[in-house]
């Protein structure tokens, strides 16, 4: 099944609204040129840290009105029948590890939250991602190898997890392939939120 079409656009920041008028800005100058996504998104984030808060403010002033387009239509949105929800998951499936940078995360969050009580769980994510960012290769080691070590015992306790769906467990016949298909698919997820907020920090501190 895949997504509802007829589901509300999701809203869109002052920062992608700003990014998205710096493409615009670029074709209308270079209608030809193919765009080198990394460097592109590389100007646009040094021009956005340039910007004076009088510039940004069209661009905020666009992600509101955006906003309050989107709460509009989602206060009137019925999902169609046969549109994709929010996938089951097993509560006795192995958990996935978190990154290196995850479990650094959970490390100084503490320390940046005690510091600056003030900041919003964004602002906490952020001074934690340019905390990580700013980390040698030689002191992000010990964090990397606690997630490979990890990630090996979830490699074995998935597969004994589903070796065991495999062959039945007290489970119904049809179960196992259900739950290994979900498992697949809540890996992927999961790879993709994770990926996303990782790229959310680089972001911010390129």
């Amino acid at each position: 099944m895949g997504k509802d079409p007829t589901k509300p656009r999701g809203k869109m920041s002052s920062y992608a609204y700003f990014v998205q008028t710096c493409r615009e800005e670029h074709k209308k100058k270079h209608p030809d040129a193919s765009v080198n996504f990394a460097e592109f998104s590389k100007k646009c984030s040094e021009r956005w840290k340039t910007m004076s808060a009088k510039e940004k403010g069209k661009f905020e002033d666009m992600a509101r009105q955006d906003k309050v387009r989107y709460d509009r239509e989602m206060m009137s949105y019925v999902p169609a029948k046969g549109a994709k929800t929010k996938k089951f998951k097993d509560p006795n499936a192995p958990k996935r590890p978190p990154s290196a940078f995850f479990i650094f995360c959970s490390e100084f969050r503490p320390k940046v939250k005690g510091e600056s009580p003030g900041l919003t769980i964004g602002d906490v994510a952020k001074r934690l991602g340019e905390m990580w960012n700013s980390t040698s290769a030689e002191d992000k080691q010990p964090y990397e190898k606690k997630a490979a070590k990890l990630k090996e015992k979830y490699g074995k306790d998935i597969a004994a997890y589903r070796a065991k769906g495999k062959t039945g467990g007290g489970a119904p016949a049809k179960a196992p392939a259900k739950v290994e298909k979900k498992m697949d698919d809540d890996d992927d997820d999961d790879d993709d939120d994770e990926e996303e907020e990782e790229d959310d920090d680089d972001e911010d501190d390129e």
